[in-house]
């Protein structure tokens, strides 16, 4: 990330949650990505938020950190290190709340977008680009989802179990925000950097897990639903694959459940 005395603003900021991701995580995507020249045009930079990590994912993230600025990319590499475990959620807010903090006289937001990505590249980096293309196409647009979506020409490969419990979730959590939405759980979403997107990082989630359900009952009950179904853009995703090692069980859904509940009494019901 660029620091204050710079006075061009980095295009976007994505924020990379990290729990004892020390054996699974790979550097060479994301300096791949930095070295890629079709992406020069658009800066994107990465915060890595370790989350309280017991293993050595610290020390990961600061030799990736170092790799990056030895190829000619100092400050693109950023990390933020949380010293106790508050959950992927939290760590997500933390990174995005430090990535929209104003710099400058101007108290500018230091980037014009802000998005989260799961470690383990789930979602592969190309899609960033593509989110970016569509969000910058469409002014109105305020938020990109990506969604899993089996469809011809896509490579989407999903745990059974997981996909259908996921399924039962997915209905369960449009129903309750009376949005059609596909796909509330994919780790790969950007959103336009504005005062909106600071209101609603502005508190702790009260869910751990099913914070996106929550983000987008904050902005149900900041902006209301309409504005919702207008700035959402879900973008079917060209690929996407489990990764073993994923730190949601079988019984975090049934938790996930109990925390729709909450989350529409807390923002939703009237």
């Amino acid at each position: 990330m660029r620091s204050a005395t710079e006075t061009n603003r980095c295009h976007s900021t994505i924020v990379v949650p990290c729990y004892n991701e020390a054996a699974r995580f790979r550097h060479q995507p994301f300096l791949a990505f930095l070295a890629d020249e079709r992406h020069n045009a658009r800066q994107v930079d990465f915060l890595f938020v370790n989350d309280g990590s017991s293993d050595a994912t610290l020390s990961v993230l600061e030799s990736l950190q170092s790799e990056a600025a030895k190829m000619g990319y100092p400050g693109r590499i950023a990390i933020l290190d949380k010293k106790r475990n508050g959950g992927k959620g939290e760590a997500i807010r933390d990174g995005m709340a430090a990535a929209l903090s104003p710099v400058g006289p101007a108290q500018e937001a230091p980037c014009e977008y802000i998005g989260f990505w799961d470690a383990d590249l789930a979602t592969p980096l190309s899609a960033i680009p593509q989110f970016l293309e569509v969000i910058e196409g469409h002014p109105h647009l305020h938020m990109i989802f990506g969604s899993r979506i089996r469809l011809l020409g896509r490579t989407i490969r999903r745990n059974p179990a997981r996909h259908y419990l996921g399924r039962i979730f997915a209905t369960a959590a449009s129903k309750t925000l009376s949005l059609p939405i596909y796909d509330t759980q994919c780790g790969a979403k950007i959103f336009k950097a504005t005062p909106d997107l600071a209101q609603v990082l502005a508190l702790p989630f009260i869910s751990r897990w099913i914070f996106d359900v929550e983000i987008i009952a904050r902005y149900i009950q900041l902006r209301g639903r309409e504005f919702c179904f207008n700035s959402i853009y879900e973008f079917p995703l060209d690929s996407w694959e489990d990764v073993a090692g994923s730190k949601v069980g079988p019984f975090d859904f049934f938790y996930a459940a109990f925390d729709i509940l909450r989350i529409y009494r807390r923002y939703l019901a009237r």
